[in-house]
């Protein structure tokens, strides 16, 4: 960084794109844009006399395609990339890839207008950068003014006591950025008699379904995109959808979810907090709660309402977070019995089920 501000090469073949994206970053004071490039071959040279700390990457250019690209950023200069791609829409199994590749973030546009909704999603694309800039960059195998925040409370019902005339365990998980191959890295180790998971990664509208279907085919687990009313059973682990607020719900000993439209909270939907403070209200120390790597405070206050339930809480630790925000947050609010590695996590699933 020079002068204290983030430097950002911004690499996409549309002028457009290019010019609207300088405009939106450079409206935040903590950004400058160091250089734009209209595909990898022009940005390859810029950064030879340069290197900035953030890339924003499309996929779909000419020459050169982004994946391409990020992979060959990853294995000779890994650097923070996020991606800002219209296939976060169309293909999501390649920005799936984008992520293994290394990418900390994707920022989905639209074919048509794509220029409004990069100005209507200017906080978005700040936030990423920002979050990008301070990420610890995985390990990847050769394969301005802050809008107000609403609490939970804004989506869940009236507070009730949770229930305990169950035994019936479950987990509940919430991740943001770094998140997602986080999540494949924990579920995948899990065997088929694990308990009953509730997922909440923020991540785009239309992406979902491809996430959990790319999880299902690795893990021993059932892993589907959650549909209104889906029981949470042992052995399955359901993924809150794009754009919706997930919230965990009881029915005698019948734990289901609930898809629910809403505001954002914490500036996301959907939201951890909201995941999370309905664990606490109707599971209570059935639950374990994980937070794990992401930007923000998404998921703290959730998890102290979880711990002063009774459910076990746990957080991820800050060398095998991409971004230590929210676990951080929740450990400074005193929400979390235990800070465990990346690699830990899927261990203290299987202890909670044993207790």
């Amino acid at each position: 960084m020079k002068n204290g501000k983030i430097r950002v090469l911004i690499v996409d073949d549309s002028a457009v794109v290019r010019e609207t994206l300088r405009e939106i970053l450079s409206s935040d004071s903590r950004i400058e844009i160091m250089a734009t490039a209209s595909d990898p071959y022009v940005a390859m040279e810029r950064m030879r006399s340069e290197a900035p700390d953030v890339i924003t990457l499309d996929i779909e250019m000419p020459r050169m395609d982004g994946l391409t690209f990020l992979r060959r950023i990853m294995t000779e200069h890994p650097m923070p990339v996020v991606i800002c791609s219209s296939l976060a829409v169309e293909g999501t199994e390649t920005t799936l890839r984008a992520l293994e590749f290394g990418a900390v973030d994707i920022i989905t546009k639209p074919r048509l207008g794509c220029k409004q909704f990069l100005e209507e999603s200017r906080q978005v694309l700040c936030d990423a950068v920002i979050g990008a800039a301070s990420a610890r960059l995985p390990r990847v195998a050769t394969r301005t003014e802050v809008a107000p925040k609403l609490t939970a409370d804004a989506v869940l019902a009236k507070a009730t006591h949770a229930l305990t005339e169950t035994t019936e365990k479950l987990v509940v998980i919430g991740a943001s950025t770094g998140g997602t191959e986080a999540l494949r890295a924990v579920l995948e180790t899990l065997p088929p008699d694990s308990p009953g998971i509730v997922i909440v990664q923020h991540m785009p509208e239309n992406f979902t379904r491809a996430f959990a279907g790319r999880l299902d085919k690795l893990c021993r687990i059932s892993v589907k995109e959650a549909e209104n009313n889906d029981t949470v059973f042992s052995g399955r682990a359901l993924i809150a959808p794009g754009n919706h607020h997930l919230l965990l719900k009881r029915s005698g000993a019948r734990y289901y979810v609930e898809v629910k439209d809403g505001p954002l909270v914490c500036r996301h939907r959907p939201s951890v907090d909201v995941l999370f403070r309905s664990a606490a209200r109707y599971a209570g120390k059935n639950a374990l709660g994980i937070i794990m790597t992401g930007m923000g405070d998404d998921g703290a206050r959730g998890m102290l309402e979880m711990k002063e339930a009774g459910a076990a809480t746990v957080a991820q630790d800050e060398r095998t977070c991409i971004v230590f925000g929210m676990p951080q947050v929740a450990i400074k609010l005193g929400a979390v019995d235990r800070v465990l590695p990346l690699e830990s996590l899927a261990g203290a699933v299987a202890g909670f089920a044993r207790k």
